[in-house]
C-alpha cells in the first residue's frame, strides 16, 4: 500500500473510531517509511527552493494546551494558512499544560496516522524527543512553535521573537514602571517550559546591568499555566514579600491571573505588572489602571508561520539548515537561523493608547 493510501485510510479511521482503534489499524510502518537510524533526520536531504509547493498535505498541530485562548488563536492561524495552501489541518492535545506523557501519546498517534508534518509547542525540551525522532524517521516533518524541544528533535523552531528581545524588554518595562528600585518577582508557567526558562535566564542577565543595582529579584514562582494556581501564586508572592514592587509574568495565563488578583486587592496600581498577554485578556486591566503596559507577538501569525514552514519542509523547499530561505505567503520571506530557529519578529508593546486596535 502506498504511503498516500495509508494516510487516507488512517484519516478515515480516525474520523469514525477512537484514537486507540485508529492506532491499532495503522500502527505498522513500511521499509520505505523508516530511514537510516544513524542519519540525522533533522538535516537529511538537500533543499530545493524552487520546488513546487505540495498540496493535499496533512499537518497536525499539537499545542502545549488545548482550549488555552492563546493557542486557540495561534492554531487558527495555522488552519487558515493550510487552507490557503491547499492542505489539511488537524489539532490534538491535552487540556493540561504540564501533561508531557499526554503530548508524547499524541505525537505517537499522529505518527501512526502518517500525517505529513507535526507542529508542536513542547511542554518539555526532552520529553518528546524519542517520539519526535521516530516521527522524523517516518518522513514526517517536525516544526516546533512557541516552545522548543532540543534542536535535534525537530526540523525547525518558530520563535515568537528572539529570546533576547523578549527577556530584556520585559525587565526594561518593569524597571521603568518601578523607577529602577525595589523587589520584583517572576510568575512563570511550568518549571520545564523551554521558552519560559530561556526568557528568565535572559531577564536575570539583564538585571546584572549596573543600572538595575537597586532592583532585587526575590523569587521565581510557577503557576503551571493554570489560572487558579497562578492566581494563588500571585497572592502567595505578595504575602511572602510585602515590599514587592513589581511582577513579570511571561505567560498569557499567568499575567491575566495576576492582573485579576491585583485588580481586586489593595495592591492595585501599587504593585506593577507586566509580561506577555493578549489584548483581549488584558484590555480591562489596562483600562482600570492595574497594568500600564505588556507585550506579545501576534499568535495567529506564529501559527501561520508554523504552517508555512511545515509545508515548505514537506515540499523539500527547505530542510531546516541555517541560511535557507523560503516564502511564507503574504508574511514575506524568512531565513532560517542558527539551530534551525526562525524568528517571527519583534514583540508589540500594548498600552492604553493602542490596546483597542487589536482583537486577539
Amino acid at each position: 500500500m502506498r504511503k498516500s493510501s495509508i494516510r487516507r485510510t488512517c484519516a478515515a479511521l480516525a474520523a469514525v473510531t477512537s484514537l486507540a482503534l485508529a492506532a491499532t489499524a495503522c500502527g505498522g510502518t513500511t521499509k520505505e517509511d523508516v530511514k537510516d537510524e544513524g542519519a540525522k533526520a533533522a538535516t537529511a536531504g538537500k533543499a530545493d527552493p524552487n520546488a513546487a509547493t505540495k498540496k493535499g498535505l496533512t499537518v497536525g498541530f499539537l499545542p502545549k494546551q488545548v482550549n488555552n485562548p492563546y493557542f486557540t488563536v495561534a492554531d487558527k492561524g495555522g488552519e487558515k494558512a493550510l487552507k490557503e495552501l491547499g492542505s489539511s489541518y488537524k489539532e490534538v492535545g491535552t487540556s493540561s499544560g504540564t501533561d508531557t506523557a499526554g503530548q508524547v501519546s499524541y505525537v505517537n498517534t499522529l505518527t501512526q496516522q502518517q500525517v505529513d508534518a507535526i507542529a508542536v509547542s513542547a511542554q518539555d525540551p526532552g520529553a518528546l524527543c524519542t517520539a519526535l525522532k521516530q516521527a522524523m524517521k517516518n518522513d514526517i516533518k517536525v516544526v516546533t512553535y512557541d516552545s522548543d524541544t532540543n534542536p535535534e528533535c525537530r526540523n525547525a523552531f518558530i520563535s515568537q521573537a528572539s529570546a533576547d528581545d523578549i527577556g530584556r524588554t520585559q525587565v526594561q518595562q518593569l524597571a521603568e514602571q518601578i523607577g529602577n528600585k525595589g523587589e520584583i518577582a517572576i510568575l512563570s508557567a511550568a518549571q520545564t517550559a523551554t521558552n519560559q526558562n530561556a526568557w528568565i535566564e535572559i531577564m536575570k542577565d539583564e538585571l546584572k546591568d549596573p543600572k538595575y543595582k537597586d532592583i532585587k529579584l526575590v523569587k521565581v514562582a510557577y503557576g503551571d499555566d493554570d489560572a487558579q494556581k497562578s492566581f494563588q501564586q500571585t497572592q502567595g508572592l505578595l504575602q511572602e514579600h510585602p515590599n514587592l514592587k513589581g511582577i513579570i509574568s511571561p505567560t498569557t495565563v499567568g499575567i491575566k491571573a495576576a492582573a485579576q488578583y491585583l485588580s481586586g486587592s489593595k495592591y492595585k496600581g501599587k504593585v506593577k505588572l507586566t509580561g506577555l498577554g493578549t489584548p483581549n485578556d488584558m484590555r480591562k486591566y489596562v483600562k482600570n489602571g492595574t497594568v500600564e503596559a505588556f507585550e506579545l507577538w501576534d499568535p495567529a501569525k506564529l501559527g501561520e508561520l508554523a504552517a508555512h514552514t511545515a509545508v515548505a519542509l514537506s515540499s523539500g523547499q527547505i530542510t531546516g539548515k541555517e541560511g535557507e530561505t523560503f516564502k511564507a505567503g503574504a508574511m514575506g520571506e524568512y531565513t532560517i537561523g542558527k539551530n534551525g530557529v526562525i524568528d517571527l519578529g519583534k514583540p508589540t508593546v500594548f498600552t492604553a493608547d493602542n490596546v483597542d486596535q487589536f482583537d486577539f
